[in-house]
């Protein structure tokens, strides 16, 4: 069962300064953005809006160009990347040639700073929700499973198991040159009286023993030893020193979080299809990835290799996208700063992010960002993607796998019991993207207006 939630506590006088503050923000944003548009008509006049046509063309021409050197080969390919790089230097010259460069300059410039003063005005304008978090005694008997070969040797560099052993923690060290299964390591050390079960190593191991923590109610510790650490990363801990991660077995909180499950097999993070996951199968991709991909993406992109997909997800369907990424938990579009982050791992719901491009005009269509035809965000508790062959390419947390299709994906909301570090960097708080006619309706709302809306935030 998923835990209660807190939300961050703020007096009175407080809520009613921030409420105002976000008002000015909102405000100034949009000052700042009239200025910017002002800057542009009162130099360029009533060429403003050949300007501006020439630089949407001359990014939508940059994107087709780019689908055209992913989709094609030989000629077409090199010529095609050619006009990728050639198009925004003809648009930045054509700027520069009738000497209005410094102003179209200018101009983006302060439409950046409007965008960024408007995210902030936006956040300030939310209450953020806290996870459920309490204290718990120490672990008696833990047991941590670690890789010497994740994240380049962070295991042997931070010397993670003489500082998890002085805590009495019980390691298995992971032999790199014969394979051993991890969740059966797991379940023998459970048998045998451990109260929790933790992992240094990659996001796929992370899985596997958290899973068998789940299963048998147990809490489990994260130590960001792989290389990305996308699951620590979500959770707010230290990625730069993993050892930091060891305090959680004598200063602890515990948290309950989500869980994906992909047939009988537990995720933490995403289960990817589509082209992605097919070059990944290939055995050159490990020794030389860029060029697997040039040389796999063609046929993969444009439907002449590889399963085709069918996505079903509550009342929405996707026909054939090149790519799916099912993740535990939404991730965050619409923030520079916050792709790869997800703000929340206890919503109960999956996040599904279809991708359909079948041309160099959709290729262009996907400018509009989270608006783009091409582009399908969801949030729903189950997932189900078949396809037109028995079986389905998937990178699940990393791995390489091939699942009998149809593949069913669901979430398992609060199946995780989590103790991290009580003193943690934590996630940043989410930030809304940028709505122009919500930041008009906040800059001009009466001062005691509606209560303010919940996003979620760790």
């Amino acid at each position: 069962m998923q835990g209660p939630q807190n939300l961050a506590p703020t007096s009175g006088a407080a809520e009613h300064r921030q409420g105002a503050a976000s008002r000015w923000s909102a405000r100034l944003a949009l000052l700042v953005a009239a200025g910017a548009l002002a800057l542009l008509l009162t130099v360029a006049g009533v060429n403003s809006f050949a300007v501006l046509a020439v630089g949407i063309a001359g990014l939508g021409v940059t994107a087709a160009a780019l689908w055209w050197t992913l989709s094609r080969r030989g000629l077409v390919r090199a010529l095609a990347a050619v006009l990728a790089l050639l198009v925004p230097t003809a648009v930045l010259l054509a700027y520069a040639t009738v000497g209005l460069l410094w102003a179209v300059l200018s101009t983006l410039a302060l439409w950046t700073v409007a965008a960024l003063i408007g995210r902030a005005a936006l956040a300030m304008s939310v209450r953020h929700r806290r996870p459920w978090q309490h204290a718990t005694p120490p672990p008696r008997s833990p047991y941590l499973v670690m890789n010497p070969r994740s994240g380049g040797g962070k295991v042997g560099r931070f010397d993670l198991v003489a500082k998890a052993r002085a805590l009495g923690a019980e390691v298995a060290v992971l032999d790199p040159e014969h394979h051993q299964d991890v969740a059966e390591l797991a379940r023998r050390a459970v048998a045998e009286g451990a109260d929790l079960l933790g992992v240094a190593g990659g996001d796929g191991t992370q899985a596997l023993v958290a899973g068998v923590a789940a299963e048998h109610g147990v809490p489990f510790v994260v130590i960001a030893a792989g290389t990305r650490n996308h699951f620590a990363m979500d959770l707010g801990l230290d990625r730069d020193d993993p050892s930091s991660c060891l305090d959680a077995l004598t200063d602890g909180v515990e948290l309950r979080v989500d869980l994906g499950l992909i047939g009988d097999r537990v995720f933490v993070n995403t289960a990817s299809f589509g082209a992605y996951a097919v070059v990944v199968q290939s055995p050159a991709y490990r020794d030389d990835k860029v060029r697997t991909i040039l040389r796999e993406l063609p046929d993969l992109l444009t439907h002449q290799a590889g399963p085709r997909l069918t996505v079903r997800a509550g009342h929405v369907a996707i026909d054939a996208p090149q790519g799916v990424l099912i993740s535990n938990n939404p991730y965050q579009l619409g923030d520079a700063a916050g792709v790869g982050r997800r703000p929340r791992l206890d919503s109960g719901e999956l996040g599904v992010l279809g991708i359909s491009v079948d041309n160099a005009a959709q290729a262009a269509g996907l400018l509009r960002g989270q608006y783009a035809r091409g582009l399908t965000t969801l949030a729903v508790a189950e997932v189900e993607v078949d396809a037109d062959s028995p079986d389905v390419p998937v990178g699940v947390d990393g791995e390489a796998l091939r699942l009998p299709a149809p593949v069913v994906c669901r979430v398992l909301p609060g199946a995780l019991r989590v103790r991290v570090p009580r003193e943690r960097p934590g996630v940043p708080d989410a930030k809304p993207a940028v709505d122009w006619r919500a930041l008009g309706r906040l800059a001009f709302a009466p001062r005691a207006g509606t209560p303010p809306s919940e996003v979620p935030a760790r």
